[in-house]
């Protein structure tokens, strides 16, 4: 970033939230968050204004037991207009289950990374690939949204670094197929402000027309720092986790995803206008050590805003008199 990058004043430019903990934190969680409470978190972050809300994940409820009230959740919801309502789909079977459920847009994984993307899909990249084509195919033929997330872009735990080259390979393979929103994800915490720059510089550039979305976690507290160079470069669309839930297995101890709060809370002190109700995003942010039986990440959530304030020590007006008296 250059001396003269604007990144420190937003300026009233839009920055679109995009909300993932209902799916990628609460599938991490040992607690079951019971099918209301989750419809219920849904509603409020909709009520907040979130841009787009990762509902659930249509994969198998043996998988992923804690997701296993998917077309229940997604069907029961209170939608807002211009909130976009997305889940992720791991195959035909699961995208049929949601475009049946009316989800707004199929969120498709797979990995930039070989390793990665055999050890966390038990497939390799091309059979992946192959099978959300297919996925794509289902759902452009019932005219439902696509966008792919590519696992491990800015860095693989098994392998290292991850070339540039081999990222917008799979980008271009999957605009070619016509999907129109790819999400760069920064896996297990790898990425750096540098390297998110020159990279999401360079697929802007490539792909003017693909809306790309940068999704970081804070494994090593590089998190917003990330989404600032990423803002700098021109990218305007980030994933974030209520109270910072989330995770990876491949990043044993690490922090989750970058903290939906944390960073609307930095972005609009800033001046960008995120369309986020902030109170209204940290009272359900409040509601998760409750439902999920433990503490959460959240510093917003402990600290406070900015200018949350506090009273003054009980003894103040005594203090001063003795401090006045000296």
């Amino acid at each position: 970033m250059s001396a003269s990058s604007t990144v420190w004043q937003g300026a009233g430019r839009r920055i679109h939230m995009q909300e993932v903990g209902l799916r990628d934190g609460l599938q991490m969680e040992k607690a079951f968050v019971p099918t209301e409470d989750k419809i219920a978190l849904c509603n409020a972050l909709s009520s907040a204004g979130l841009s787009k809300i990762e509902v659930t994940s249509f994969t198998s409820p043996t998988a992923i037991p804690a997701l296993k009230d998917a077309e229940i959740v997604m069907r029961e919801i209170t939608r807002r207009p211009g909130t976009v309502y997305s889940a992720l789909v791991p195959n035909v079977r699961g995208a049929e289950r949601a475009i049946e459920a009316r989800t707004d847009e199929l969120n498709l994984v797979m990995s930039a990374s070989e390793t990665h993307n055999i050890s966390n899909l038990r497939m390799t990249r091309e059979q992946s690939f192959a099978s959300l084509a297919q996925v794509v195919a289902t759902a452009q033929a019932a005219q439902v949204a696509v966008n792919v997330s590519l696992s491990c872009v800015f860095g693989c735990p098994m392998e290292g670094n991850v070339h540039a080259s081999a990222v917008f390979d799979w980008v271009q393979r999957f605009a070619d197929l016509g999907v129109r929103g790819i999400t760069l994800c920064d896996t297990t915490g790898m990425a750096y402000p540098t390297q998110v720059h020159q990279l999401t510089t360079a697929a802007r550039a490539r792909w003017p027309g693909m809306d790309f979305t940068l999704h970081f976690h804070n494994t090593r507290g590089m998190g917003l720092a990330n989404v600032l160079a990423a803002i700098d470069a021109g990218a305007d669309r980030f994933d974030a986790s209520l109270g910072g839930l989330g995770g990876c297995p491949y990043a044993p101890g690490a922090s989750g995803n970058v903290c939906s709060e944390e960073i609307v809370h930095a972005l609009q002190l800033m001046g960008y206008d995120t369309g986020v109700d902030l109170t209204r995003l940290v009272a359900a942010a409040q509601r998760l050590p409750a439902l999920i039986g433990r503490d959460i990440p959240s510093q917003i959530v402990k600290a406070g805003q900015r200018l949350t304030l506090h009273p003054v020590p009980a003894d103040f007006e005594a203090i001063r008199e003795r401090a006045l008296a000296r």
